[in-house]
C-alpha cells in the first residue's frame, strides 16, 4: 500500500483532481498553458488507472513526458488557429494613440520634445513647437510620438 492510498484515494484519482484543479486555475490565470498541464495530469490519472502498478516515480515521469507533449501540441494548435481580432493595433499601445490631439509638455526644439497623452508625457519628434501648444498625433514608433502642429 502506498502513501497516497494510506491517505484513502488511489493514486489515479490524486491525478484526477490534479487534472481538475489546474484546470480551474486556468480559469483564474489564463495563461493558455495550464490546461494543457491539466490534461497531462488528467491522462496520467487515466493511465494510472489501467495500470495499478505503476509506482509514483514512473507516475512521474509519464507526467513529465505527457506535460511537455501537451503543451507543445497546444503551441502548434495555437499557432495553427490564431484569435481572429478586429483590431490590428490590439498590443500597439502608441499605434492607438494616433490621430489624438495632445499637448505639448516641453517644447518641441530641433525635432525633439514631449507632449502630454492623457495623463502621462510621451517623447515626440516634429516641427518646432513651444510648450503649451496643441499637436496631433500622426505615428508611433515604440514610445516615441511624431507629431504635427493643430491649428
Amino acid at each position: 500500500m502506498t502513501y497516497l492510498q494510506e491517505l484513502g484515494l488511489a493514486p489515479h484519482w490524486w491525478w484526477l483532481i490534479a487534472g481538475a484543479l489546474l484546470a480551474i486555475l486556468e480559469i483564474f490565470l489564463p495563461g493558455i498553458f495550464m490546461i494543457w498541464i491539466a490534461i497531462a495530469a488528467a491522462a496520467t490519472g487515466i493511465v494510472t488507472l489501467l495500470v495499478p502498478d505503476l509506482g509514483f516515480p514512473a507516475q512521474a515521469i509519464i507526467f513529465v513526458v505527457l506535460a511537455f507533449a501537451a503543451v507543445f501540441a497546444g503551441r502548434v494548435y495555437y499557432a495553427r488557429n490564431p484569435v481572429p481580432t478586429s483590431d490590428a493595433n490590439l498590443n500597439e499601445r502608441a499605434s492607438r494613440l494616433i490621430g489624438q490631439r495632445v499637448t505639448v509638455e516641453t517644447a518641441i526644439e530641433n525635432g525633439k520634445g514631449r507632449v502630454r497623452v492623457g495623463d502621462g508625457v510621451w517623447n515626440a519628434r516634429g516641427p518646432d513647437l513651444p510648450a503649451g501648444a496643441s499637436a496631433t498625433i500622426v505615428a508611433a514608433d515604440g514610445t516615441l510620438l511624431t507629431v504635427e502642429a493643430t491649428a
